[in-house]
């Protein structure tokens, strides 16, 4: 496997070898289940490819994409970036806020969305919502006919111009724009390349073990890392059939687990436990599962235990990523010990150099805490037009600054002890408290707002905000979160919203969270 290539020449080379083996077991926008082969994805995109070349998208443009997990999203995935294009990977679940600024600061030229989700009508939506977004020439909605539906979009390829845009594109050329949250609030577009997606799948391939024998359930979205680089690209080069529905449901995972005999699942630290809760755990046969592998926070020791109690035949492994490493690249051994996954993230990946950096930018020694920092060919290539904010993540000789307080021993083991951001990770989802603060403080009754994240049984971590009102206002805790609900995605409205007289500062004037976290631990 190597990562100095493309997505779509990966695509043609698994096609070449397996055109008849089942990549992907999934359904379409209109809910029908679809089994679609190497070379039926190959096909589709190449149609795919040729009608975005026919609306007038060519290198370096940008496509917006916000649909579950459906085949149509991979379909556009391999057919925009074999031309050269980009595509900019939003949550279905995002609404007016979050599109307005991420489709506008991305300079997308097309929108391809889901026309129904979740009993949300992105049709009426859009038609109240194109003004907003000027530089989009056209919106396209999967699961709907017309002119304007997905059906419409596929054309016949002319095979020889479309060699000619396939040629074109080379491994360093930007395949997504993968938003991720700031400490401006703002959020910020990490530039995924073709080599940093696929040197990432093929380092976490390489540490598991995975071959065309095995079987991957995939409920990890795929506008996020864990989705299109865990998953779909990682079990493209090993040539792994993928089963992947819509969205997570732990009785509906677990019946896929017996259904297809799938012998890999990655999930974030919830999915793990809702599914260890589900009563039908012990009424299915999952002794297939071989590989339990378990991302997105760190793994609780309880957890690591009820997992290999509930699959006994499975090896847990513990992966570390993050959007601007392009997905995984720290991950324990398969044959490493319980107390070993419990007590470190793992190593390195091939590829990922890491190192521990002190406050004065010195490196730490074996077992002293500071900034994880990582290198290599994974790395993304900075933020989407935010040149301020890729200078202070993306250090010099090719550093990325984490952002997350470890240690490491003398065998390279890597121990997480927290964020210096203060991001949260609720469900798996990151949810940075600005963004929220934003929201609540443009309501008219809220002077000032302030969130953390605190503990959760079964999410991990939720959002606990306080707020001061403005002079004689008042508002109900059920109305700022309607407020909330309105504007961001239903996962980062606030679990806990208490109004406050004041917020506690800094002797700079600045909001002293650690007081509030203080507070809320002592009840």
């Amino acid at each position: 496997m190597t990562s100095s290539t493309t997505h779509h020449a990966h695509l043609r080379s698994a096609a070449e070898e397996y055109p008849t083996k089942v990549f992907l077991e999934t359904t379409s926008a209109d809910g029908n289940p679809l089994s679609l082969t190497f070379a039926d994805l190959e096909e589709r995109s190449r149609r795919v490819a040729a009608g975005l070349l026919q609306r007038g998208i060519r290198r370096g443009d940008r496509v917006a994409v916000a649909l579950p997990n459906h085949a149509e999203w991979l379909e556009l995935f391999y057919g925009v970036t074999r031309i050269g294009a980009v595509l900019v990977t939003l949550n279905v679940r995002y609404r007016e806020t979050e599109l307005d600024y991420m489709i506008n600061q991305s300079g997308a030229r097309m929108v391809v969305t889901a026309a129904e989700s979740a009993g949300f009508d992105f049709v009426s939506f859009y038609e109240g919502f194109r003004a907003q977004i000027p530089g989009v020439d056209e919106v396209v909605f999967a699961g709907r006919s017309g002119a304007d539906g997905w059906d419409a979009l596929p054309q016949d390829p002319a095979d020889e111009a479309l060699a000619d845009h396939e040629a074109a594109v080379a491994p360093d050329d930007a395949a997504v724009i993968l938003y991720t949250s700031g400490t401006t609030g703002r959020p910020k577009g990490a530039v995924l390349t073709h080599r940093s997606i696929l040197a990432s799948a093929a380092g976490q391939a390489e540490r598991l073990g995975t071959t065309s024998e095995d079987t991957m359930l995939c409920v990890m979205p795929l506008n996020h890392v864990g989705g299109i680089t865990c998953a779909i690209t990682s079990c493209l080069l090993t040539r792994t059939t993928v089963v992947m529905p819509p969205a997570f449901s732990p009785s509906a995972a677990l019946a896929d687990f017996a259904r297809h005999s799938v012998t890999f699942f990655l999930g974030v630290p919830t999915m793990w436990s809702l599914m260890l809760a589900d009563p039908s755990l012990s009424t299915l046969d999952t002794s297939t599962i071989r590989l339990a592998v378990v991302g997105g926070s760190n793994l609780e020791p309880t957890l690591a235990t009820n997992l290999l109690t509930a699959f006994p035949s499975a090896r847990l492994v513990n992966l570390y990523g993050l959007s601007e490493c392009s997905g995984a690249s720290i991950l324990s051994a398969p044959d490493d010990d319980l107390d070993q996954v419990s007590r470190s993230l793992g190593t390195a990946l091939t590829g990922v150099e890491l190192r521990v950096m002190g406050p004065d930018d010195t490196e730490c020694a074996v077992g002293e805490d500071g900034e994880l920092q990582l290198r290599g060919d994974s790395v993304a290539s900075g933020y989407w037009e935010r040149p301020e904010e890729t200078a202070q993540t993306f250090v010099r000789d090719g550093w990325l600054r984490t952002g997350d307080i470890v240690n490491r021993d003398e065998d390279g083991h890597v121990v997480m002890l927290g964020r210096l951001k203060e991001m949260y990770v609720q469900g798996g989802y990151n949810v940075y408290p600005v963004e929220v603060e934003n929201v609540l403080t443009s309501h008219p009754a809220v002077a000032m707002a302030a969130g953390i994240g605190v503990p959760d049984e079964v999410l991990g971590e939720v959002g606990c905000y306080y707020v001061v009102l403005r002079p004689g206002e008042q508002v109900s805790e059920d109305e700022l979160r309607e407020h909330c609900g309105r504007r961001v995605a239903d996962y980062k409205v606030p679990r806990r919203i208490v109004v406050v007289d004041e917020l506690p500062t800094t002797p700079s004037g600045k909001i002293a969270k650690a007081v509030l976290r203080e507070q809320h631990a002592t009840g």
